[in-house]
């Protein structure tokens, strides 16, 4: 599926606010956030930007769900704070909207340009034009007698 230059640009945005929510502060412990989950995490986060990047919105939603499970996963362990789970879920979420969006947006495209492709190979061919019915004349009334006098005399003395 070819995504058009805005529909890119918006991915490539989203993948970068993924991406900019989980770089800042992953070293300090205070972030809610231990080195290594981080470090899983942001290669999650370059696969849903390289997928981006590359209009590939079916891989970059196969990313995003590996970052969702890498978050589950994460926070089970104990590698990521409650609080920051739910950061990165939340810009994870808005990223996915976007990819959606622009899933949508491109089906709709592709669709109205193939109905539009087919409507100009199905013209229906030109209408036969009938022609018309010529008038038929009206009977002309005919004078008194016209009729006897062509009879003449065959009708008489035969009393």
């Amino acid at each position: 599926m070819r995504l058009s230059r805005g529909n890119r640009l918006a991915l490539g945005w989203s993948a970068a606010l993924v991406a900019a929510g989980l770089l800042t502060g992953c070293a300090a412990a205070e972030t809610g956030l231990q080195r290594d989950t981080a470090r899983q995490l942001q290669a999650r986060v370059l696969e849903v930007t390289q997928a981006s990047s590359q209009s590939d919105p079916a891989a970059a939603l196969t990313a995003l769900d590996g970052l969702d499970a890498e978050l589950e996963a994460a926070q089970a362990r104990g590698g990521i704070s409650e609080e920051r789970r739910r950061s990165i879920t939340t810009i994870a979420t808005a990223v996915r909207a976007d990819i959606e969006d622009a899933i949508a947006a491109a089906e709709k495209a592709a669709a109205e340009k193939a109905a539009a492709e087919q409507a100009a190979t199905q013209t229906p061919p030109p209408a036969v034009q009938e022609p018309a019915p010529s008038p038929v004349p009206e009977p002309q009334p005919q004078e008194a007698g016209k009729d006897d006098d062509k009879r003449g005399d065959k009708g008489k003395g035969n009393d």
